[in-house]
C-alpha cells in the first residue's frame, strides 16, 4: 500500500505501548458518544456496495491502458533532481486530468486495516473479500464535521466509502472519497498489523480474526470452495446425482472407527453419528439411481493430529455396473481435472515435494508393495502362525484377534506407506480388513479393493462392492465376533442393509475420498486444522 504502509510503520514505532484495557475502554466510549449523538452505526441495515477492491483496480488499469496510450511516465534518470521532479509532476497531472475526465465512480465497503491521519488530508486502507485498496480522505471534499468524524475512526472499524478511482503520485490505485460512513464499530483491537496473528491456538479459536489478518488463510478457504465446486462439476458432467443421507443412525457402518454416541429423547433411543456414508448410498443403488455421490461431514471418536480431526469432510460415490478398475480410472481423471481447473497445473508441490498428476498413476498390489519395501513375500506365508512369527521377527505389534490378513496390513503400514509419494493405487487387500468388498474370483483370500496414496497418505478407498447378501451376512457375523472380542472399531450386522442386498444390488464400484487431505495437498497446508474453518479444540476454561 505504498506511502500508507511506510508512514504507518513509522507511526506505530513512535507510539508508546498502551494498556489493552484502556484501548477497549476508549472504543466503547466512542460508541457511546456516537449513540448519544444519534449516529449509532449498529442501526444501519445496508450499504450499496457497487465494487470490490480488486474489481476497482482492474477496471481502472484497463481504462488507463485504453486512454493513456503514448502517455507513459517519462524516464528522468540522470536529470537534475528539481527538473526531473517538475517533468514527472507535469506528466502525472496530464495523465490524472485525462483519467479524471472519465471517472470510475465506486462504492466500496470493508474493514479499515490502517489509517494515516495528517492535516487536511489522510489515507486509510480498506479490506474486503477481494483484497485491499487505499482510500484518500480530504477535509476539503468531506467537510469539516465529516473529516473530524473520520479521524475518530479506529483500525478494525467497518466503513463504506463512495468516490472515484485515481492513481497517486506514488503509483498506487486508490479511491478519492467523497463520503465515508461508519457501518460497524469494532470494539476489539486487532493484532498489530506488521506482526500479524501468529499464535496457532488463537488462530484456530478465533478464525474470524485469522481471516482478517492473514490473507493467505482466506485464500486457502477460497481454494477449498473452488476444489469442492470443481469436484461437483466433474461428477455432474459424468452423470452422477448428488444426494443427502442421515447423520444420526442406529447402526453406523461402512468403516472401522469408533462412533460418537447420543440419545434421541423423542423416541427414547440411543443413536450414533455416522462414521461413513456408504450403506445408505448403496441402498440408493439398490433403488436404481445408478450413479450417486454425497459430500458431507462424518464423525469418528478418535485422536487428533496433523491429518485427523474427529469431524471431517468425506465424499463417497457409487456407480452401478462398474468395478474398482472403473473407480481408479474415475479417480485419476478427477484429480487431474481438479488440479488443472483450480491450480492451472497438474504438477503439485506439497511442503517442497513435487507430485505429478499428469503421468499415469502407478498401480501395485498390496502383496507386491510389501515385498518391494520389506522383502517379505506374503505368497509364501503359509498360515496365521507363520504371519505372527514374521511380525515378531520384524518387531511389528499385533493383537490376539488379528488374522493373517490383518498382519499383512500391519506390514504395509510399517514398511510401505511412507514411500507412496507419487499418486499410487494399492490394490487387492486381504479379506479380513475388507468386510464390504467383493472377493477376487481367482483368490478368495483377497478382495477387489484399492487405496489411493499421495505424499505417503491414504487419499481414497475403493471397492468392487460386495452385493452377495449371504456372503455379506457371514462377514457381518465375523465383525460381530471381533466386536465381542473387544474391537471397538468393528462393524455390526445391519439387517436393513442385508434386506436391501436381498432385494438386489447390481455390480457396483464405490469409493470414498478424504476431502480435507485433498485440500491440504492442493493448498500446501501442513495440518488438517489449516483447511478446516473451525477445527475441533479443547474447550477453554474460563
Amino acid at each position: 500500500m505504498g506511502e500508507n504502509n511506510q508512514n504507518n510503520q513509522k507511526g506505530q514505532a513512535a507510539q508508546p505501548v498502551q494498556d489493552i484495557n484502556q484501548l477497549l475502554k476508549v472504543r466503547r466510549e466512542k460508541l457511546a458518544a456516537l449513540q448519544e449523538a444519534g449516529k449509532d452505526p449498529f442501526v444501519i441495515t445496508k450499504f450499496d456496495q457497487s465494487y470490490h477492491a480488486e474489481q476497482a483496480k482492474e477496471e481502472y488499469t484497463a481504462l488507463e491502458a485504453k486512454l493513456l496510450v503514448g502517455k507513459d511516465m517519462p524516464d528522468t534518470e540522470g536529470m537534475d533532481p528539481a527538473e526531473a521532479k517538475q517533468i514527472k509532476n507535469d506528466a502525472y497531472n496530464e495523465r490524472r486530468a485525462i483519467m479524471d475526465a472519465n471517472p470510475i465512480k465506486v462504492s466500496i465497503a470493508g474493514r479499515m486495516m490502517s489509517k494515516r491521519v495528517m492535516g487536511k488530508a489522510s489515507f486509510c486502507n480498506v479490506q474486503d473479500k477481494s483484497g485491499n485498496i487505499q482510500v484518500f480522505v480530504s477535509k476539503d471534499t468531506l467537510g469539516e464535521e465529516a473529516y473530524a468524524a473520520f479521524k475518530k475512526l479506529d483500525v478494525g472499524d467497518i466503513i463504506g466509502v463512495t468516490g472515484y478511482v485515481f492513481r497517486t503520485m506514488m503509483g498506487e490505485i486508490s479511491v478519492h472519497s467523497d463520503n465515508v460512513t461508519l457501518l460497524t464499530k469494532s470494539l476489539q483491537v486487532l493484532p498489530e498489523k506488521f506482526h500479524g496473528l501468529t499464535n496457532t491456538d488463537i488462530r484456530y479459536r478465533q478464525r474470524y480474526v485469522d481471516l482478517v489478518m492473514n490473507p493467505e488463510v482466506k485464500d486457502t478457504f477460497i481454494k477449498r470452495s473452488q476444489i469442492i465446486s470443481s469436484i461437483r462439476r466433474f461428477l455432474d458432467d459424468q452423470g452422477f446425482m448428488e444426494v443427502e443421507t442421515p447423520m444420526l443412525v442406529a447402526n453406523p457402518g461402512g468403516a472401522a472407527a469408533r462412533p460418537f454416541e447420543t440419545h434421541f429423547n423423542a423416541l427414547d433411543e440411543d443413536l450414533k453419528l455416522r462414521i461413513s456414508l456408504e450403506l445408505y448410498l448403496k441402498r440408493l443403488i439398490v433403488g436404481g439411481l445408478e450413479k450417486v455421490y454425497e459430500i458431507g461431514r462424518v464423525f469418528r471418536n478418535e485422536g487428533v493430529d496433523t491429518r485427523h480431526n474427529p469431524e471431517f469432510t468425506l465424499m463417497e460415490l457409487y456407480q452401478a455396473y462398474t468395478d474398482y478398475h472403473g473407480m481408479m480410472d474415475l479417480t485419476e481423471a478427477m484429480y487431474r481435472h481438479i488440479a488443472q481447473e483450480v491450480l492451472g497445473t497438474t504438477t503439485i508441490t506439497y511442503q517442497g515435494i513435487e507430485m505429478d498428476l499428469g503421468k499415469p498413476f502407478e498401480r501395485i498390489t498390496m502383496v507386491d508393495a510389501v515385498k518391494k519395501y520389506s522383502g517379505v513375500d506374503w505368497n509364501e506365508v503359509a498360515d496365521l502362525e507363520a504371519a505372527r512369527a514374521l511380525a515378531k521377527e520384524h518387531h511389528i505389534e499385533f493383537e490376539d484377534f488379528h488374522k493373517k490378513g490383518d498382519i499383512l496390513n500391519l506390514f504395509f503400514e510399517t514398511y510401505v506407506e511412507e514411500h507412496l509419494v507419487q499418486p499410487t493405487f494399492v490394490m487387492d487387500h486381504p479379506i479380513e480388513i475388507s468386510p464390504l468388498t467383493k472377493k477376487k474370483p481367482e483368490d478368495p483370500n483377497y478382495v477387489e479393493r484399492f487405496e489411493f496414496f499421495m505424499n505417503g497418505w491414504e487419499m481414497a478407498n475403493a471397492y468392487s462392492e460386495l452385493n452377495d447378501p449371504i456372503d455379506q451376512r457371514e462377514r457381518f457375523a465375523a465383525q460381530d465376533a471381533l466386536a465381542d472380542a473387544g474391537d471397538d472399531e468393528a462393524q455390526h450386522t445391519d439387517e436393513d442393509f442385508l434386506n436391501a442386498l436381498e432385494v438386489g444390488m447390481p455390480p457396483t464400484g464405490g469409493i470414498g475420498y478424504g476431502i480435507d487431505r485433498l485440500v491440504m495437498i492442493m493448498t500446501d497446508s501442513p495440518a488438517i486444522r489449516d483447511v478446516l474453518l473451525f477445527p475441533t479444540l479443547k474447550t477453554e476454561k474460563k
